[in-house]
């Protein structure tokens, strides 16, 4: 997902939009489309309630009323422009995604010390019924043997982590995280043949997580008419990837994507009024559908291979 930055230098600092470049007026009869004083190649017909300027897709901050400019909202503290989902915009720090990648370094440190940690938190679909902890905490271990599992998981989680923050705010980034862990193990149990090695088999590693930030931020930026190409070049190449290599969970991928995009569906469709009831109904609601997928694959699974 592509970040927001805001390159200074192109601002003008009056109320309406300042001559073309060159300081040529426009000839007699030619009205010039307006463009956006930040990023003077991109035409905007939408304006600040505020200073009323043109501003581009990239410089937008949905307020309560309107469209404000990031410089208004700059310059008064006041003005709490928000997010497409309704976070606040311009939260701090990503410290939620900071907290995660000490809890994962964490975790590492107790797998290599302590007995038994992976084979308590890692998902295998054999006991995922007597052990439905698992759903979750599968996404918090990783292979000890291969300590570039958790480099390459904690480096995307970082990547997209720190840019989808400020824009979906602390607390639904957490919600999608969440739903995409569990969303991912989901996905497992239901890929996985019964009478397969695989189904006694151990998945860990924050993997789901990252292609349901990954779909979650292509979504988001699809609404927001931020360019998303990059995140779908990494996610087509996650996902090849994830199919060619062995000991890699595609399984995982699929659950964890799908989960991500509903996500993102959820608390982009919700409406203005009372908005953040309605994000949390929905995601409940996804959440319900997950419980309801595994209560369904465990009523179809033959009797003996549930422990």
């Amino acid at each position: 997902m592509s970040s927001s930055p805001d390159t200074p230098g192109a601002a003008g600092t009056g109320d309406g939009p300042g001559p073309p470049p060159g300081g040529q007026a426009d000839p007699p009869g030619h009205a010039a489309p307006p463009v956006c004083p930040r990023h003077p190649d991109r035409v905007s017909y939408v304006r600040c309630q505020r200073c009323e300027r043109p501003t581009c897709p990239q410089c937008q901050r949905p307020a309560a009323v309107g469209i404000h400019c990031v410089d208004c909202v700059r310059a008064d503290p006041a003005v709490r422009a928000r997010t497409v989902v309704g976070a606040v915009h311009g939260g701090g720090r990503p410290l939620l995604t900071q907290a995660l990648l000490v809890v994962l370094a964490v975790v590492y440190v107790l797998q290599l010390v302590v007995p038994g940690v992976t084979s308590t938190l890692g998902f295998s679909p054999v006991v995922s019924q007597s052990q439905p902890w698992r759903f979750l905490t599968a996404g918090l271990v990783h292979s000890p043997s291969f300590p570039f599992h958790l480099l390459l998981n904690g480096v995307a989680l970082w990547v997209v982590g720190r840019e989808l923050e400020p824009v979906l705010g602390r607390a639904r980034l957490g919600a999608v995280l969440g739903v995409s862990t569990l969303a991912s193990s989901v996905g497992v149990l239901w890929l996985t043949s019964p009478q397969s090695p695989a189904w006694a088999g151990l998945t860990v590693g924050a993997s789901g997580a990252v292609f349901g930030l990954l779909g979650a931020g292509v979504v988001l930026d699809a609404r927001r008419g931020a360019p998303f190409g990059r995140q779908l070049a990494v996610l087509g190449v996650l996902a090849v990837a994830g199919f060619l290599l062995p000991g890699i969970s595609w399984q995982g991928h699929v659950g964890g994507l799908v989960g991500g995009l509903a996500s993102a569906a959820v608390l982009l469709l919700a409406p203005r009024a009372r908005r953040q009831a309605w994000q949390v109904a929905g995601l409940a609601l996804v959440v319900l559908g997950l419980v309801g997928l595994v209560l369904l694959r465990w009523a179809l699974v033959p009797d003996g291979l549930l422990f």
